[in-house]
């Protein structure tokens, strides 16, 4: 695939330019930011600072299997930013959390590439936002109309877009791409005054649960501290980092993001971060991060927004201390900031013992080839009977 190009696109009087960037160094950040804010579910994962960090910390480059190419559509007369989509090329699977390992072994079989594909997404992020971002509704359908014309101009065998709005899965069926279903587990603040009211909304034997778990952390001598990104000191990135990579050490996996990424976000987002340590005989033993973002704020007051759960690791083992890091502190920090959601992240079920409820989550797909297409879509009418009746 080239690098950029571009071309004249009529849609309601209006003239684009769309270009194909391997770098945001190509596009002004506070547009970038400015048209992200505008959105109807922006994430702090789609700012220009994470995204930038990202490729300036070398985990999504060519040897990572994430390269690059951001959509654009420029105002031909104004030179505005008008629409973007976060498209990157992929030579594997890994990090999207949206599972098609059995799709590319089918194409293997049948002696077919499935790799270059191109994915629409935030690396590394299960975080359900708006993935088509522009001004309005025109731009956003051309942007969808822009992104599926270069995937069938592009030696790619298909197209993802993981984790739109449903609006946005809507346009993209529209517009001939196939949609799939997935899971997560999302807790709703209901106006809680403090955690024993929330408690005082499970039934019984949940409530019995949580407050032992919690007492054998406190049993075993834990205490918790929690650091704004503002506050966070390079020590306390550096043990984070070391608790993330043991994680992965248990898991038998590589990481995916290092030292200088958190850096760099600690650096060019601190309030959207938040650091969780656990800490025993005066040492830490164990740490979570997780992402926040308020709702606008209107007169004096900030209510409402959404919480991230991302990371968690520990470097020393206490019974129930994934549960104290991982939920029962950022629902405490929820609660007491007046944010309105925790998204607890990929899967899970366990999670609804702790307050979390099913959401249904969306992608949609383009594949190239015609016979492999009518197959995935057979398949994901299957899918979708199957997560409508596990939901229920």
């Amino acid at each position: 695939m080239r690098r950029t190009r571009s071309k004249q696109v009529k849609q309601e009087r209006i003239d684009y330019r769309m270009g194909i960037l391997s770098s945001l160094d190509e596009v002004d950040a506070r547009q970038w930011n400015a048209l992200i804010a505008r959105q109807p579910q922006p994430t702090p994962f789609l700012r220009h600072e994470f995204l930038s960090a990202l490729a300036a910390t070398q985990c999504t480059t060519e040897r990572t299997g994430w390269v690059p190419r951001f959509v654009t559509l420029v105002d031909a007369t104004s030179g505005a930013l008008a629409a973007l989509a976060p498209l990157y090329v992929k030579s594997h699977s890994y990090g999207e959390y949206v599972f098609d390992w059995a799709w590319a072994d089918a194409y293997q079989r049948n002696g077919l590439d499935y790799y270059p594909k191109l994915v629409c997404a935030v690396p590394f992020t299960p975080v359900e936002g708006t993935r088509l971002i522009a001004v309005d509704e025109a731009a956003r359908r051309q942007l969808a109309a822009s992104i599926i014309t270069l995937a069938e101009q592009s030696d790619v065998s298909s197209l993802h877009v993981l984790f739109p709005t449903t609006d946005e899965a809507d346009t993209l069926a529209a517009l001939g791409m196939m949609l799939r279903e997935g899971i997560q587990f999302h807790w709703v603040n209901q106006g809680y005054r403090d955690f024993e009211d929330f408690l005082s909304t499970l039934e019984q034997k949940k409530r019995k649960n949580i407050r032992a778990e919690r007492r054998k952390v406190h049993d075993a001598g834990v205490t918790m501290r929690r650091v704004r990104g503002q506050e966070a000191t390079d020590d306390d990135w550096r043990f984070f980092t070391r608790c993330y990579r043991q994680t992965y050490r248990e898991h038998f996996s590589s990481p995916y993001l290092n030292l200088e990424f958190f850096r760099a976000i600690g650096a060019s987002m601190p309030e959207n971060l938040l650091l969780i340590i656990a800490e025993r005989a005066g040492r830490p033993i164990a740490s979570s991060l997780v992402f926040y973002q308020r709702d606008e704020q209107t007169g004096s007051t900030q209510t409402g927004g959404t919480l991230y759960g991302r990371y968690w690791g520990a470097v020393e083992h206490v019974p129930c201390l994934h549960f104290e890091t991982a939920y029962y502190q950022p629902l405490e920090f929820c609660i007491e900031e007046k944010l309105a959601v925790f998204e607890g992240g990929a899967q899970g079920e366990h999670k609804m013992a702790r307050g979390f409820m099913p959401k249904v989550t969306h992608s949609a797909h383009w594949l190239g080839h015609p016979a492999f297409a009518d197959a995935v879509g057979r398949f994901l009418d299957n899918e979708a009977n199957l997560i409508e009746a596990h939901v229920d």
